[in-house]
């Protein structure tokens, strides 16, 4: 298998192009700091993954903006900390400050010129259009958690984007679906039949941090550590 082999690479957004991590500990710090336990930078974000999940679970159409304000209440309560609603839903409308990672929209730009690009999130419409504008690129087709009315990693998210993607044209076996989060994405892709490409941005802090741990590891058919490093890599497929 050879990274020039496909025709298009579908990608999670947050987390592998957006530094959803660095986001949420920012917009998180008003509820964190009155917090009368310690809570590290991993014990905040593991938190946020289980609350995500269970409310991803239990209410799978609720757009992501009001899904977080939700998860900020939540959370709230766990760690023994008034907090308002407003300040619950000013946490879900903070998706639209999380930043890029630096290297995203330079390998993005790249990989433009080679692949057709989607996008298969965990969001709301609304707030990627508001994320894109850091990404810097148009992609060819983006399938929202909204589009959807489920969140990953269902399987009906990964059969509506194949249902979409066959519509233009390009089969199963063009797609190398590209993400960081083993729990969202390479087990049900891999379930799907994809070929996957694992951004492995937490490479360096170990866990598994805004993401829950899999039930399996799932095989992983790329790895890198950034969005560079696949750039990169597609330069030297390229060179043969």
């Amino acid at each position: 298998m050879n990274l020039t082999d496909f025709k298009i690479l579908t990608f999670d957004c947050y987390g592998t192009l957006i530094d959803w991590e660095t986001g949420m500990v920012n917009a998180l710090a008003p509820l964190t700091a009155r917090a009368k336990q310690p809570l590290t930078r991993d014990r905040i974000l593991e938190a946020h993954a289980r609350h995500e999940s269970a409310q991803q679970r239990w209410t799978p159409a609720r757009r992501y903006s009001e899904l977080l304000a939700i998860v900020y209440k939540r959370l709230a309560e766990e760690w023994g900390v008034a907090a308002s609603w407003e300040e619950a839903l000013a946490y879900g409308r903070s998706i639209k400050d999380w930043p890029a990672f630096a290297d995203t929209a330079g390998a993005l730009q790249y990989l433009k010129k080679y692949y057709k690009l989607a996008i298969l999130s965990n969001v709301d419409n609304a707030s990627f259009a508001l994320s894109n504008v850091r990404l810097q690129v148009e992609f060819d087709a983006v399938f929202t958690a909204e589009d959807i009315g489920s969140y990953k990693p269902a399987s009906r998210n990964f059969d509506y984007m194949l249902e979409k993607l066959g519509g233009m044209g390009i089969a199963p076996g063009e797609v190398l679906h590209t993400a960081e989060s083993l729990f969202h994405d390479h087990e049900p892709a891999t379930a799907a039949g994809l070929a996957t490409c694992w951004i492995h941005r937490r490479h360096a802090e170990g866990g598994f941090g805004a993401t829950m741990k899999p039930a399996t590891e799932p095989k992983v058919d790329f790895r890198f550590t950034s969005m560079a490093e696949l750039a990169k890599a597609h330069q030297e497929a390229l060179r043969g």
